[in-house]
């Protein structure tokens, strides 16, 4: 009899919690985690200060006044200061003529910076990477770059290795996404990214305007990740990704054609900023915020824009038409605690400000690591991450929006949640002396320097002693 009422009602009971746990199991294992990131820091000797700046302006050759005023003006409103970085050919005085193995030494010193202490840190071997995901939007080389940290690291056989060149500025959540998408198929994985630019083979030495911008804006820099899929590694993990939405727009001409690598009328290489370019980052904005809005906000946000929204097409439809009611927007603020925004320049900043009603405090991150460090590509926003960790406002549950902007056009966006409290050991803003952020004043000394220059000829420019 107890043998008959095991078999009819225990075993049952046992397959069913074995079913369920296996279920439960996979739900873990195809969630992605931030264990780690480095953020790099170049050395003081390759900051580009007020001074060195007239330099670099004095001895290009294609340059004259009007170019001259061209590039003051871009620089004192870019919202770039004086401690941004630059590759160390341009302290040589040789980026008019950079060799490929200036390219691969710039490559080289980032590895070097950032993937040893990301390893000690947290002490995963080598041997223990499963992926390894290298995005350098403007550099191709052979062997590879991920092949290049494969040797250098001697990772093992069979690791899976991808290294994406031409995703622009949002590719490092192109390579979260594919981390991410491998990670729903295969358990008990760790992933690196290695996010950063190649600026050493990309200093526009013309004079075309368009290109010009590009010398202003982009900076020095890079990050590297590693993510989890193992529920062991779980509670140490910092963020928890929660979802990702991808839009690329690379169908529309004027899209693709705003910001694209070309050569001006002389044949120089550079890359194209074109007027089309805030148009076209906008329609890729709103559709993406269109799909990912609903993933991300409470039914409740969504319900009240959907009710405001209805009511005043009714009203300007219908007979009691109103004259200058406000289009109603969403308050993104409820289902988010943080903003992690692409530090593409000043304009990008305030257009995304703007466009989701965020406060000064909201955007400080964003704006303060365009300040120090620039536009530095797809590790962008990894530095307005370490600004905030750095900072103590990441705590335990918090959902933090991240948004990346790149050439494609793409507007790639995704949102964590934090794991744990974040308390910004081992981050380079701490280095930079987090407490002095954000200084009373972001002016930048440029205009007041070499301001007074009215010579027409720029050949006649003088440096100051």
């Amino acid at each position: 009899m107890v043998f008959l009422i095991t078999i009819l009602f225990v075993v049952p009971l046992l397959y069913i919690l074995y079913i369920l746990s296996n279920f439960l199991g996979k739900k873990r294992h195809k969630k992605c985690y931030l264990l780690d990131y480095q953020l790099y820091k170049p050395s003081d000797d390759r900051k580009l200060s007020t001074e060195f700046c007239g330099e670099v302006i004095k001895r290009s050759k294609n340059l004259g006044l009007n170019e001259y005023q061209f590039l003051l003006k871009a620089i004192v409103s870019s919202g770039i200061g004086e401690e941004t970085y630059a590759p160390k050919m341009v302290f040589e005085g040789r980026e008019e003529s950079p060799t490929h193995h200036d390219a691969i030494v710039e490559m080289e010193e980032l590895f070097e910076y950032t993937i040893g202490r990301i390893l000690k840190r947290t002490g995963i071997s080598p041997s223990e990477i499963d992926i390894l995901v290298v995005n350098i939007s403007m550099l191709a080389c052979m062997p590879s770059l991920s092949s290049r940290i494969v040797n250098r690291y001697k990772m093992r056989e069979d690791i899976k290795t991808y290294n994406l060149c031409g995703m622009g500025c949002s590719a490092s959540l192109v390579s979260l996404n594919i981390v991410e998408s491998i990670f729903k198929s295969k358990k008990n994985q760790i992933a690196m990214v290695v996010t950063s630019e190649s600026l050493t083979p990309n200093w526009y030495i013309g004079n075309d305007k368009s290109m010009i911008l590009s010398n202003c804006l982009f900076r020095s820099g890079g990050c590297v990740m590693i993510l989890t899929n193992k529920p062991s590694l779980a509670n140490k993990c910092m963020l928890k990704l929660n979802c990702l939405v991808r839009t690329h727009h690379g169908a529309k001409d004027e899209s693709y054609g705003c910001c694209i690598q070309t050569e001006d009328a002389q044949g120089r290489v550079g890359f194209h900023l074109g007027k089309s370019l805030p148009k076209a980052a906008t329609r890729a904005f709103v559709d993406n915020l269109k799909v990912l809005a609903p993933k991300i906000l409470p039914i409740r946000e969504l319900l009240r824009f959907g009710i405001l929204s209805v009511t005043r097409k009714m009203f300007q439809n219908g007979e009691r038409k109103s004259t200058g009611s406000k289009r109603p927007t969403i308050n993104f603020k409820a289902g988010v605690d943080h903003f992690c925004l692409h530090t593409g320049g000043k304009a990008v900043i305030d257009t995304v400000a703007e466009s989701l009603s965020l406060s000064e405090y909201d955007v400080e991150p964003a704006r303060m690591t365009l300040h120090r460090f620039g536009n530095t590509s797809a590790s962008s926003v990894w530095y307005v991450l370490g600004y905030m960790e750095a900072k103590k406002r990441l705590k335990k549950g918090d959902k933090l929006f991240m948004i990346s902007f790149g050439a494609g056009f793409k507007c790639n966006s995704c949102l964590w949640e934090v794991v744990r409290d974040l308390e910004g050991v081992e981050n380079v803003w701490k280095e930079c002396r987090i407490e002095d952020y954000p200084p009373q004043t972001l002016t930048n000394p440029f205009l007041e320097k070499y301001g007074w220059i009215q010579d027409e000829d720029i050949n006649t420019f003088k440096i100051p002693e």
